[in-house]
């Protein structure tokens, strides 16, 4: 059985019982049950909405404190680009990578740096074919578990490439290595996540054995610290930024296909969409489409939960500050071997009703038969998102159909006939007097 790990949490003492979060998630992986939500955790993919939708706070993620930088001798912040784009009137990208060495960090190693380096090896295995036709971009973590989970038949059109943040970490401490001399378990390189799906992916990491990532802090935590000193005016301590305009751009939506200098790519953002792109896919309705992005968060990274600003303010700093830039700015030389996939992605198996084929095929004939009894109409009121779910929860043993309140109702109304139709036939005052004659 395989284990889970999740950034996303729930904190049932804010839970208020509403449904707002069972209605949006794209893998319905909650219910409420006794006034509670309750997250299904093998079918959680850390996406966020349900952060991002839960008006009472209840739902949070889990993500490692800056005091993570304490237990190691050498620390490199992985600032994602989509940082960038969370400071009002910033100018150049110098003045982030220098605060984040004024709050503690030996080293900055841009993501947006091996973002360009990705590029070039997804450019190139276009180039050269082989791949199943269109290809998925691999880098949000929550798609490509929501692939894993929901669209199996897809799995081979996954890019079976590291997401720049991987990438980032392997050759920042490669460098750090050379330049220190420290053994690696004595070089931390931290993430600044703009969403927990990159925790989840740190932490859990699928189609690799381990992930280079040491630790992840939320952008939001770091936010402020960075500000503080950010002052107005203040010069960066000379450096040269390591990434163009295509780097930086990774952080919002179509910035990773538009990099790949290619016509024929889609890039779509949100979760909703992202499910409609997949399931066009599944019907085979693309067309000449050779490569597809997709990004869980509205907009892109700069829709991460885990980020301050709103993500098309966002986005609009981060074509500003990447305008004038030369389109890249990275180091040539060959792509590291490391930068693939360890494995293949396996599906899993999370919504099928029983191993057991035959078993299943008999769950799902009575699934449909008691679909069939329920109203139709997926008001939430049970629990589940929608009276499909409810009847699957009733086939899995977890609820019965007295949680439809349609279905109380017509019991109790079943139930007030009977009483009045007995009341009708009981005998009255007069009637008994003549029977006690």
């Amino acid at each position: 059985m395989e284990s889970f790990f999740h950034s996303v949490t729930l904190d049932r003492k804010l839970c208020k019982g509403c449904i707002n979060c069972v209605k949006r998630c794209p893998t319905e992986a909650i219910r409420v049950q006794n006034g509670k939500a309750k997250i299904i955790k093998e079918r959680c993919i850390d996406c966020g909405e349900c952060i991002r939708i839960c008006p009472h706070h209840a739902k949070q993620a889990v993500y490692d404190p800056l005091s993570i930088l304490d237990r190691f001798e050498y620390t490199i912040a992985l600032p994602a680009p989509s940082l960038y784009g969370q400071f009002n009137h910033l100018d150049r990208v110098d003045i982030v990578l220098d605060a984040l060495l004024q709050i503690g960090f030996d080293a900055v190693y841009e993501v947006a740096r091996a973002a360009e380096y990705v590029s070039d090896i997804t450019r190139t295995l276009l180039e050269k074919g082989g791949l199943p036709k269109p290809v998925i971009s691999s880098a949000c973590p929550a798609v490509v578990r929501l692939i894993r989970v929901r669209f199996p038949e897809l799995l081979p059109h996954v890019l079976p490439v590291r997401a720049p943040m991987e990438v980032a970490a392997q050759l920042a401490k490669a460098e750090a290595v050379k330049k220190t001399g420290l053994p690696p378990e004595k070089i931390g390189a931290i993430f600044i996540s703009p969403c927990p799906a990159k925790v989840t992916a740190v932490k859990m990491p699928i189609g690799v054995e381990s992930c280079a990532v040491d630790g992840v802090v939320a952008a939001h935590e770091i936010y402020s610290q960075l500000l503080r000193v950010m002052k107005p005016g203040s010069e960066a301590a000379p450096r040269q930024q390591t990434a163009g305009r295509i780097g930086i751009r990774w952080g919002q939506s179509g910035g990773e296909a538009d990099a790949l200098a290619h016509d024929q790519y889609l890039a779509a953002d949100g979760i909703e969409n992202v499910i409609r792109v997949l399931e066009s896919m599944e019907d085979d309705q693309l067309g000449d489409v050779e490569f597809v992005e997709l990004n869980a968060c509205s907009g892109g990274c700069v829709g991460g939960v885990l980020n301050v600003e709103n993500p098309y303010v966002a986005k609009t700093k981060l074509e500003r500050l990447s305008r004038f830039k030369p389109v890249y700015r990275r180091d040539p030389g060959p792509v590291p071997q490391e930068m693939f996939f360890d494995h293949a992605i396996e599906f899993v198996p999370v919504m099928q009703l029983d191993p057991d084929v035959s078993v299943a095929i008999e769950k799902l004939r009575r699934m449909e038969e008691i679909e069939s009894r329920l109203y139709g109409i997926d008001c939430g009121s049970c629990g589940a998102p929608s009276c499909r779910a409810l009847a699957e929860d009733i086939v899995r043993g977890f609820n019965t159909e007295m949680a439809c309140i349609y279905v109380q109702r017509a019991y109790l109304q079943s139930i007030t006939q009977e009483m009045s139709r007995l009341a009708d036939n009981m005998p009255g005052e007069e009637e008994e007097e003549r029977q006690e004659e």
